[in-house]
């Protein structure tokens, strides 16, 4: 069974899906992390990441992998670097949006994340998992809230890992990644037509996932 998680930054896509793979004992699958490697091997490569042919020149030195620890959580490899850390700057966000519309990119990572959802039950959040990369899946969410929540979120993470940015800061960046994500002409992000959608504002994390729960167990494949 697979159940695709689609939505704009900051809407807690990556926590709703991994907790609710956890209760479903399915495997959690961060593929946005895919793309912020993506996005930190072109920074460290210092290519032009508004240039398509800058930007794919790298793929070629580009090794990807994934492991899963004791607990199921996800750890994405650059060559033999745990990267996952690493990946969740602002810079590495705004990074991951860019590269993410180069179309040698998006066709570099498209089959890595569809081999890796085929393999096992699994949940996988990103911005076009049930428009493009697994149309098939058996439950779509889009998964959002208001650029005010999701700032404060982000910015809330941030002051976590003791990286001290203004709100302000982060709502503008916030904003922007929606703009490049919905006007990118590769895969823009947008809800599947099949997709229910789930606004989190207001919601508490439990309340987001015990939804995405009941969706998946009200929609699972007959025995």
């Amino acid at each position: 069974m697979i159940i695709a998680i689609d939505g704009p930054a900051g809407a807690g896509k990556s926590t709703v899906a991994r907790l609710a793979a956890a209760a479903l004992c399915f495997v959690y699958i961060d593929t946005g992390a895919l793309y912020r490697a993506v996005g930190l091997a072109a920074m460290r490569a210092g290519a032009d990441l508004n240039d398509p042919g800058a930007v794919a020149a790298v793929l070629p030195g580009v090794r990807l992998s994934i492991t899963y620890d004791e607990s199921g959580g996800q750890h994405i490899f650059l060559g033999s670097e745990d990267v996952s850390l690493s990946i969740r700057t602002p810079e590495c966000s705004m990074a991951a949006s860019a590269v993410g519309r180069v179309p040698a990119v998006r066709a570099f990572l498209l089959e890595t994340q569809r081999s890796l959802a085929r393999a096992r039950s699994s949940v996988l959040d990103g911005r076009d998992i049930g428009t493009v990369v697994l149309p098939e899946a058996d439950v779509k969410i889009f998964l959002t809230a208001s650029p005010e929540e999701r700032a404060a979120r982000r910015w809330k993470e941030l002051q976590a890992r003791g990286v001290d940015e203004p709100y302000e800061k982060v709502l503008a960046e916030v904003v922007e990644r929606d703009r490049q994500d919905t006007g990118r002409p590769i895969a823009p992000l947008r809800p599947a037509e099949d997709s229910v959608t789930l606004d989190t504002t207001g919601l508490t994390l439990e309340e987001a996932v015990a939804r995405v729960v009941n969706l998946a167990r009200q929609n699972a494949p007959a025995e």
